[in-house]
């Protein structure tokens, strides 16, 4: 018996084959974005607790409700986004399923969604599971400028929504106002809804802020925000995130939620609530510590011949590797780096939906201690000087 028609066409995560790669050739780990330090310890002081506590069965579906009160109460807070925690909030595991269910409780069979390219390699195979179609709107390089115009182009009588991803993952842009107004405009006109992916909400560099969709006028009631805890606290095993949705979507969210994961992992979500009550002064930490890491790597990207944008947010920069006169493909240039160079990227081919883009480029992930930042450069270097 053969596998369902829509897996034809489609392979393994090319993030996580690297992830692997980098263990084979004991390379660093530059691919997969996790960080290679320890949570805060109040965190992690909170999960045992809940551990010991007997906080071990089934919770309710939607999300344990000091968890829901507190992204509520964070939400008001710094945005003066008003969502109700018994309502319109639901704690999923991770931003990956909550996109899914998101897909699932939206889209019928070929409704489309746009995605923004480059994007995160999970978008486009959650919507073919749901059975949808994905469109692509390219940003460009060197700046990625979202330019409204390309949306307005992309739209069919079957688009039904659009994702956006900021801060951006693997750019490293915070798009703008200017630019978040443009697409809500359009999003208004072509009655559309967006979906969010603001997971990387706290790491914004150089004073940016943070515009989440849902605060401009009249996008409140047509935005589908997703968050999560992995990021900015360093627990990314841990595979909490989170929902916030008006109705329809919100009930729509929650039936797919429960008959898929049933609930998000209960002990663990007492330690997410407890980091949200973490002092403003974790954030500063946390922005500082994130500054200090792009501006060791990316200077050295540069002199190392690699093409890249300065992130503005997030922690990741999508580099051209042209100038290396490497005889390959983006694809061929990330297999042999953690076995030539000890160093492991992604391929920016899995970040592109439209044929023939991103082949020159890899993603490099930098949530990691100073020293592995070192450690990577001083190989990339070493193998430059080498054969330069």
């Amino acid at each position: 018996m053969k596998t369902a028609k829509k897996l034809d066409g489609m392979r393994e995560s090319f993030i996580r084959e690297m992830t692997r790669l980098a263990i084979t050739h004991n390379a660093i780990n530059l691919s997969q974005g996790f960080p290679d330090y320890d949570a805060p310890q109040e965190v992690i002081e909170a999960a045992c607790e809940a551990l010991r506590s007997g906080r071990n069965q089934y919770g309710i579906t939607w999300g344990n409700p000091e968890l829901r009160e507190a992204i509520s109460e964070s939400l008001l807070k710094r945005f003066n986004l008003n969502y109700d925690p018994n309502q319109h909030i639901t704690v999923t595991c991770g931003v990956t399923e909550a996109m899914a269910i998101i897909f699932q409780a939206l889209l019928d069979r070929d409704d489309e969604i746009l995605i923004f390219e480059p994007f995160h390699e999970g978008y486009r195979a959650q919507i073919k599971f749901a059975g949808g179609a994905a469109r692509f709107v390219t940003l460009d390089a060197p700046d990625y400028t979202l330019d409204p115009e390309r949306v307005k182009a992309a739209i069919t009588p079957r688009t039904k929504a659009v994702i956006l991803n900021t801060p951006h993952n693997p750019t490293g842009r915070v798009f703008t106002r200017e630019e978040m107004e443009g697409l809500a405009k359009v999003c208004q006109e072509y009655d559309l809804l967006v979906i969010t992916d603001e997971i990387y909400d706290r790491i914004v560099y150089d004073g940016r802020q943070h515009i989440p969709m849902a605060s401009l006028p009249g996008m409140a009631e047509r935005t589908i925000t997703v968050g999560g805890f992995g990021k900015t606290y360093a627990i990314t095993g841990w595979r909490l995130g989170y929902i916030c949705a008006y109705e329809p979507y919100s009930l729509a969210i929650r039936t797919v939620h429960d008959f898929t994961t049933i609930c998000a992992p209960v002990p663990l979500q007492a330690a997410a609530a407890a980091a949200l009550k973490l002092p403003e002064s974790y954030y500063e930490k946390l922005t500082r510590e994130y500054t200090e890491r792009r501006n060791l790597i990316m200077p050295e990207l540069e002199a190392l011949n690699f093409k890249c944008h300065m992130p503005e947010g997030s922690y990741y920069t999508l580099a051209d590797f042209s100038a290396w006169n490497f005889d390959g493909d983006c694809d061929d240039f990330a297999r042999w780096m953690p076995e030539h160079l000890g160093v492991a990227v992604v391929p920016g081919s899995c970040l592109y939906g439209t044929p023939g883009l991103g082949r020159k480029t890899v993603r490099f992930a930098f949530p990691k201690k100073l020293e592995t930042l070192n450690a990577a450069v001083a190989r990339l270097r070493a193998y430059h000087e080498k054969n330069s």
